[in-house]
């Protein structure tokens, strides 16, 4: 053999096991970044019911009453839940929650354990506001986008009252804005203790129901009268209003594991 056709096979051999080490390094990094959970994770997922006067909500069908005896009646309901964190650990995935769906849940692989906090932002960052054109819950097709100019709508509520004072007695928050002031996007926090844990089992579905509760949407840090504000549907002071009152709008209201 001369030592050209040597040198050649060395060549060949040292470049094969590049490319092996090359992929066993991304197969393990994709393990470590949970890109392909393990056959022990567990599973955490989180409905939200949607509530008001002690009932969940019927599009349409049925009358509720807020903090100052308005009745009001709802036709539409849909709001974003993104950046789902986990004890500090962002998932940086969105969620489109539509009343209209049926089905208001979300779920995220977890290594078994005891977790200390779960946390969201009602909304979209502003990150995913300034992107350019994208699908799945942020597709603009999902009725939940004004511009690119003022993004996305972060929480839509349509309906009918008798107290409001707009054509049709209507009903419309829109309510948006990411840029400085103006930014509505609310995070909302869960802390986890002894009375009530957050545990993670593997190979099991630990769900969590979370009440959205309407009847906080109108009187919380602000009140808000469908007299006095039965349309919302720009940024600024208006939206910024409603917005006040989100951090009040969940609460846990069971924790259980499924096998």
């Amino acid at each position: 053999m001369n030592k050209n056709v040597f040198y050649k096979r060395i060549i060949g051999l040292a470049c094969i096991l590049a490319v092996g080490i090359t992929a066993l390094v991304i197969s393990t990094s994709f393990s470590v970044n949970n890109e392909y959970p393990s056959a022990n994770t567990g599973t955490l997922k989180i409905i939200f019911s949607n509530t008001a006067n002690g009932k969940p909500i019927t599009l349409r069908d049925s009358l509720y009453s807020n903090y100052f005896g308005e009745q009001y009646s709802i036709s539409k309901l849909k709001y974003y839940i993104s950046n789902v964190s986990i004890d500090n650990k962002n998932t940086r995935d969105y969620y489109l929650m539509n009343a209209a769906s049926g089905d208001s849940s979300l779920e995220i692989p977890l290594e078994p354990g005891n977790y200390n906090s779960v946390e969201f932002l009602l909304g979209v960052d502003s990150l995913r506001n300034c992107s350019g054109a994208q699908s799945g819950a942020l597709d603009p097709m999902n009725d939940m986008f004004w511009t690119w100019n003022t993004g996305y709508v972060m929480f839509k509520m349509e309906g009918n009252s008798p107290a409001s004072t707009f054509d049709l007695q209507r009903i419309e928050h829109h309510v948006g804005g990411y840029k400085g002031s103006n930014n509505v996007a609310t995070k909302i926090k869960f802390n986890f203790n002894d009375a009530a844990l957050l545990q993670i089992k593997a190979n099991n579905t630990t769900e969590i129901l979370i009440e959205t509760n309407l009847d906080n949407y109108w009187h919380g840090n602000t009140d808000i009268k469908i007299s006095e504000l039965p349309v919302c549907t720009t940024i600024g002071e208006l939206a910024k209003k409603i917005a006040s009152n989100f951090k009040n709008l969940f609460s846990i209201k069971t924790i259980r594991i499924i096998p």
